[in-house]
């Protein structure tokens, strides 16, 4: 069926994404039932077998070594197309091309991708990112993975865990801190590629998960002890700490790729289950709320496409993402608001039926859950939005919000449309939960400047139109929440004096 030769640099990127539909959606709807795959961990390698023949991954391998260039654009469409299937699909290849193909393609050495790209081309390997330890979650520089070099290769040490594709990949990119001869650690990050088939390089997984949604996916807790070759290093343009920076908002970039395939399915789905389900005699999607959560859904679409258009101009690894954490945090920490609102709707829409793990919707709702959570927790992202803006008007010397975000190129053109909501002096000193809610805020205006981009190319202008109105709405609650000054207080001792029962029938 279809494409079924490596070199496929020459067949045209739409023959190419169609292929590979057909493909997932044979694996997934022919071949195998998603809905009872998804009750059960791991996935059939018939399924990953099929839905790799075509050689998906090659669209991150760049031309000389055999690829189709690393075009961001080819890249979203594919992970959009993997995620309507299956949103454990549309992440495993995710995970390879931002955390693994992409950043090897521009700091590997060429000896290095000379192999691994000839592994991904001829027998689909796949590859992962360990960043993440039991002690250091977020907190990633202060990681204690260690690595110490004696001369002729690098030991790396240490624990990682919660990566993605564990006990699967082939291949890995490890990142270590090196260790000074009193023990000390570095404070800058180093990362190295693991190669699991050779000898010292096996990594030994102490531990699978029971994670909580995306049960095709293999979760665990790793233990590092490997020796590599020194030209198994990457190599960074100026600092470990800017590399890593730069390889996690080119993947927050690229978060709508995944998102926008799912968020039309639930889309899909939504509005085939309301046309055809009968209320009180009249149609579902007749019902006035009915409609309310289906044009949400439309807006989260059109969103999350001029997302992917944005992303698709400003994410190609020729480009330095280190400083664009404003607007990588931004498209992250919404997209994915948006991907669990998708699911919630369908659920809501759909009733009693969607509340089960082998339905589309209840699975969305644990399946996109993490999403939120993974690559920098939604809260912490959306506060640092806002210290990042606050940095940015204190050194402009501009307390007016309105004025600050009307001549900045990712909110100028979005701002227009809300002068009377945001012409206000800005708190400098805020607190922690004001700065999430300001972040939010910040997150939908930058996206309302990318919608109003996307109806300039020429974008359906009423999917525009509704999205705008939707956004204005979100953004005008966002606001006057911000500006509503009093708090509620934690009471630790809470349990004093709050029993309902002993005042009852007093």
């Amino acid at each position: 069926m279809g494409i079924n030769d490596s070199s496929n640099q020459a067949i045209p990127f739409d023959i190419f994404l169609e292929d590979f539909r057909l493909r997932s959606r044979h694996a997934y709807r022919v071949r195998a039932d998603i809905d009872q795959l998804s009750t059960n961990r791991g996935m059939p390698p018939f399924v990953m077998r099929e839905v790799m023949s075509g050689n998906p991954l090659s669209v991150n391998i760049p031309e000389e070594f055999g690829g189709r260039g690393g075009k961001v654009e080819e890249i979203l469409a594919l992970l959009s197309a993997a995620s309507y299937e299956s949103l454990a699909l549309s992440l495993t290849l995710g995970i390879n091309s931002a955390l693994f193909l992409q950043p090897l393609a521009k700091y590997g050495t060429a000896e290095t991708k000379a192999m691994v790209f000839d592994r991904f081309m001829k027998a689909q390997n796949m590859g992962g990112l360990m960043i993440t330890e039991p002690g250091h979650g977020s907190d990633a520089l202060n990681m204690q993975t260690s690595f110490t070099s004696s001369g002729e290769s690098y030991n790396i040490q240490g624990t990682k865990h919660w990566a993605g594709l564990t006990g699967w990949a082939d291949f890995w990119l490890l990142t270590a801190r090196e260790q000074m001869k009193n023990g000390d650690l570095k404070r800058d990050i180093d990362f190295f590629l693991c190669d699991v088939n050779q000898q010292g390089q096996q990594i030994v997984v102490e531990e699978f998960f029971d994670n909580l949604g995306l049960y095709q996916i293999p979760y665990g807790r790793n233990k590092i002890d490997v020796e590599v070759p020194l030209m198994y290093r990457l190599q960074p343009h100026s600092t470990g700490i800017k590399l890593l920076l730069d390889l996690l908002h080119r993947s927050r970039l690229q978060f709508p790729g995944m998102a926008l395939g799912f968020i039309q399915r639930m889309l899909d789905e939504a509005l085939a289950h309301t046309r055809d389900r009968s209320v009180s005699g009249k149609n579902l999607v007749s019902y006035d709320q009915v409609q309310y959560r289906l044009t949400e859904l439309q807006s989260s679409y059109t969103i999350a496409s001029a997302m992917c258009a944005s992303s698709s101009e400003k994410a190609g690894i020729e480009n330095d993402l280190s400083s664009s954490g404003v607007e990588a945090n931004a498209v992250k920490s919404y997209v994915t608001d948006l991907m669990q609102n998708a699911a919630q709707s369908l659920v809501q829409l759909v009733g009693a039926k969607a509340y089960r793990l082998s339905h589309i919707g209840g699975r969305g709702i644990t399946d996109s859950r993490p999403f939120q959570i993974f690559e920098g927790s939604n809260d912490m992202l959306y506060s640092q939005i806002s210290d990042a803006v606050v940095k940015q008007m204190k050194q402009a010397k501009e307390s007016n919000l309105y004025q600050f975000l009307s001549s900045n190129d990712l909110t100028g053109k979005a701002t227009g449309f809300m002068k009377e909501l945001l012409d206000f002096d800005l708190n400098f000193e805020l607190p922690q939960r004001k700065m999430v809610e300001l972040g939010q805020a910040l997150s939908r205006i930058i996206s309302m400047e990318k919608v109003l981009d996307l109806g300039e190319k020429g974008f359906r202008k009423d999917l525009i139109e509704n999205s705008l109105l939707s956004l204005r709405k979100e953004i005008s609650a966002l606001v006057g929440q911000f500006n509503f000054n009093e708090q509620a207080k934690l009471i630790e001792d809470y349990q004093v004096n709050s029993t309902w029962y002993k005042l009852a029938n007093r």
